[in-house]
């Protein structure tokens, strides 16, 4: 069997891409010469001044942008056949990047509700695309998925219980799929980022002054990039040998 790591000309569906991490996987996949299916739940400006750069730089590279709520199964099925008519087929690559994380530390302070949709955006939403994206894969034997969780799937985390689940929930589900699916072509990893800054819930290092995650918590003395972020997604996505593997991206911070 022959080794195939090319993904110029693959198309990767990258969901919550106008901003932070999932705006700058757009742009180094972009780099690498990926088509790109790009959705927004709200932000629908950011989305396109993005897809409005890099058409501007020349690259004959088809990019779509979809609309998605990713909480709701029937906007997913829509991302879906919207993707097939605009690319004629659907995703090679799945990054799954859209989350929610409401900052709830105290589990008394925590409704139903919050845990609910919590786990909804971040585990359900991550199952489905999933499932929409897998039989394509397994149809051409060639298939990399790569999840946003967090350092916060292990316990460590800004964030309350509610968020620290739904991130573990992803990479246990990552690596269940990297096992049964390996001889189908078909890789799983997440990438875990710890106190990346740039991004809705870390705007900037000021955000992080005083929490577990200051940056005078953090060894390397700093906060991380979303481009970092995006260089390990793509380094992921051209090496078909990993899976089942999460990448603690945090400068350190354990």
């Amino acid at each position: 069997m022959g080794v195939d790591n090319e993904i110029k000309g693959k198309l990767a569906l990258i969901t919550g891409a106008s901003g932070g991490i999932g705006a700058a996987c757009a742009r180094d996949l972009f780099a690498h010469g990926t088509r790109l299916a790009l959705t927004y739940s709200t932000n629908k400006d950011s989305l396109e001044k993005l897809v409005s750069e890099l058409q501007g730089q020349g690259q004959d590279v088809k990019i779509s942008s979809h609309q998605c709520n990713v909480a709701k199964e029937k906007d997913l099925q829509r991302l879906f056949d919207e993707v097939k008519q605009e690319h004629g087929q659907h995703p090679d690559i799945l990054i799954a990047n859209a989350g929610y994380g409401k900052r709830v530390s105290s589990i008394l302070d925590l409704s139903l509700e919050e845990w609910d949709y919590t786990l909804t955006v971040n585990l359900r939403s991550s199952f489905l695309l999933t499932k929409l994206a897998v039989p394509h894969m397994l149809a051409q034997h060639w298939g990399r998925v790569v999840y946003i969780t967090s350092i916060a799937a292990g316990g460590t985390s800004i964030n309350g219980c509610h968020y620290s689940a739904s991130k573990a929930g992803v990479q246990g589900m990552s690596k269940n799929l990297a096992s049964k699916m390996g001889k189908e072509g078909i890789t799983f990893n997440d990438v875990a980022p710890a106190m990346i800054t740039g991004t809705g819930m870390i705007p900037t290092e000021e955000n992080l002054r005083g929490t577990p995650g200051d940056v005078a918590n953090i060894p390397v003395g700093r906060s991380g990039s979303t481009g970092e972020c995006a260089n390990v997604v793509t380094m992921l996505c051209r090496t078909g040998y990993m899976t089942g593997q999460s990448i603690l991206l945090s400068g350190g911070l354990k």
